[in-house]
């Protein structure tokens, strides 16, 4: 649909005395599908052109209705409603779905262009908890729908791998470990004798003072301290790798807190070179109350940096090494405040790191009883709720289909995809309540819903026979009752990537596919694709080969499989 709204608006351009740009920025689509495709406002058109919107209207409309795309331009008061012509429409949106064109050009719009985003981020020898799916699963889909744009993609995990934590988990492995290897679930075993190390130190405070003394030498470089601390790195990565291996996320760079550590002194040093820190009851600080914000804290009194240094550190060794358009934060919403301050401190700066860093926050990930059972304890790990959905979809899928081969397989790609969707179907900001009855719902507006729909696709297209015609050979069946709505809606894929990137929010998709999966539903059941007419016949392959690709490419933008059976 795009391309029409922007031939119309390259006609309407003179007459304007306006680019052609700022003319499709000016089209709206009407509420109500009958009355058009496109809907020009001409209000904000009146005072420029000094006369009434209905007369510019009326002058808009003899100009789009000599053009060969539009069946007929009516003026409803100050609008002009553009009806396309259904035939020359469809035929372009589905010749160039089903040969994979996303309509782009030649040239994509962020080629040559890079994005930096910093997604995931565990902390080190803690689990991987549900609480980590939210930024894991919409930093993985922004990701790919940036790549999708033509942009090189940056894809940083900021682990949480320093801090006196260290200092603590050393002496807690040297109390209660018994010298385990960690080569059996070490998250465990890492995370209870945690919680064990500060459940004694309430009775024996001097181990805090043990456990400083401990991180003290990891900083100074002891090769002890550094082997504890570079094997709890490795035993936790590992872990993590089987999650990210099961949500199919992989990552450019793993780069945490550490990395920065050596940065920090001179990233202290440029801010106050250009004369915005001062020292405030020992600590040093960048006021930000001008900005209506409380001041960011660089360095305590004692001397320790904080996350703000690290991620000032961080925004600008990103900026210098990458060279970004945006640098991208997908972190909760409860660290908007230090968001806001690490861009105003890097803007105050004169870093072009301030300008392009953007926060994408979201809300929290709840379960509807509030807890799942598990037998890790209190913590719910991510890994227990993808198995947990894989052996559910597993059960649905052979009650369903009992004779389906690769069922394994197959049911992995439900059980994640199901966990995916029904984290992205939601706006980011909100909070997710999970329900496992709801994103298992074959029917519902839910992942197995969209890869069901896939699914029978592929069937249609498997019983049609390698032989079938699939061509755009009957006008009037392109332009059938169920069959135009469904194909308009195709029209706009790519205009939905490209929302969904532009304000990071992988749910403009999600809902999307939900929207294409019904429409060819209702498509499907009113009209047989298999027919005697082969004319018929191959028309509707090929929208129903049109659907395939948006729905496979789709899911694919989301981090979500699309199995050609269920």
């Amino acid at each position: 649909m795009e391309k029409f709204k922007m031939l119309l608006a390259a006609a309407l351009a003179a007459e304007l005395k306006m680019s052609a740009t700022e003319v499709r920025d000016m089209m709206e689509t009407p509420p109500n599908p009958a009355w058009g495709d496109i809907a020009i406002p001409c209000f904000p058109l009146a005072k420029v052109l000094r006369k009434a919107p209905q007369a510019i209207a009326a002058d808009l409309a003899s100009v789009l209705s000599q053009q060969d795309v539009v069946e007929r331009a009516d003026v409803v008061g100050g609008y002009v409603n553009v009806t396309l012509k259904g035939e020359i429409v469809a035929r372009d949106i589905v010749t160039r779905l089903m040969d994979g064109d996303m309509g782009y050009g030649e040239v994509k719009p962020g080629s040559g262009k890079k994005v930096v985003i910093d997604f995931s981020s565990p902390n080190i020898a803690k689990p991987f908890g549900i609480g980590h799916l939210r930024t894991t699963v919409i930093g993985h889909s922004i990701a790919r729908l940036y790549s999708e744009l033509g942009y090189q993609v940056e894809r940083v995990n900021h682990l949480g791998d320093w801090g006196t934590q260290f200092g603590k988990l050393i002496v807690a492995y040297q109390m209660f470990a018994d010298n385990d290897p960690l080569t059996e679930d070490p998250i465990s075993t890492l995370y209870r004798i945690y919680v064990e190390f500060h459940r004694v130190a309430d009775e024996r405070p001097e181990l805090e003072e043990e456990a400083r003394l401990w991180f003290r030498r990891l900083e100074q470089g002891d090769p002890e301290a550094r082997r504890y601390w570079q094997w709890f790195i490795d035993v936790s990565l590992r872990e993590y790798q089987r999650v990210y291996d099961l949500l199919g996320i992989d990552f450019d760079h793993f780069l945490g807190e550490s990395f920065y550590e050596p940065l920090l002194d001179g990233a202290i040093a440029e801010v106050q070179d250009k004369g915005l820190a001062r020292v405030s009851d020992g600590a040093l600080i960048v006021d930000l109350e001008e900005f209506g914000m409380p001041p960011c804290l660089l360095r305590k009194s004692d001397g320790a940096t904080l996350y703000a240094t690290r991620d000032i550190a961080a925004a600008l060794y990103r900026d210098r090494t990458y060279n970004p358009e945006i640098l991208i934060y997908v972190v909760g919403q409860e660290q908007i405040l230090h968001f806001r301050q690490l861009k105003q401190v890097l803007q105050l700066m004169g870093e072009p790191a301030g300008d392009k860093l953007v926060h994408v926050p979201f809300g929290m990930f709840k379960l509807r009883d509030g807890r799942m059972s598990t037998r890790r304890g209190k913590m719910i790990f991510l890994e227990d709720v993808l198995a947990k959905s894989i052996e559910l979809a597993a059960g649905v899928i052979a009650e369903k289909n009992p004779e389906l081969g690769g069922s394994e397989e197959i049911a992995r790609q439900v059980g994640v995809g199901a966990v995916v969707f029904g984290d992205l179907k939601n706006g980011r900001i909100k909070d997710v309540v999970f329900d496992w009855e709801e994103i298992l719902n074959f029917d519902g507006e839910t992942g197995p819903y969209v890869q069901y729909t896939h699914a029978r696709v592929c069937s249609l297209l498997r019983r049609a026979g390698d032989e079938a015609r699939i061509a755009l050979a009957s006008a009037d069946t392109l332009t059938e009752e169920h069959g135009l709505p469904l194909v308009k809606l195709l029209g706009d894929f790519p205009q939905t990537v490209a929302r969904a990137a532009g304000a990071f929010e992988p749910s403009l998709l999600s809902r999307y596919l939900l929207d294409v999966a019904q429409s060819f539903n209702r498509y499907y059941h009113h009209h047989r694709v298999l027919v005697e007419d082969a004319d018929v016949m191959s028309t509707r392959l090929a929208v129903v080969s049109a659907v395939k690709f948006v729905l496979a490419h789709g899911l694919y933008l989301l981090g979500i499989s699309a199995p050609d059976r269920m």
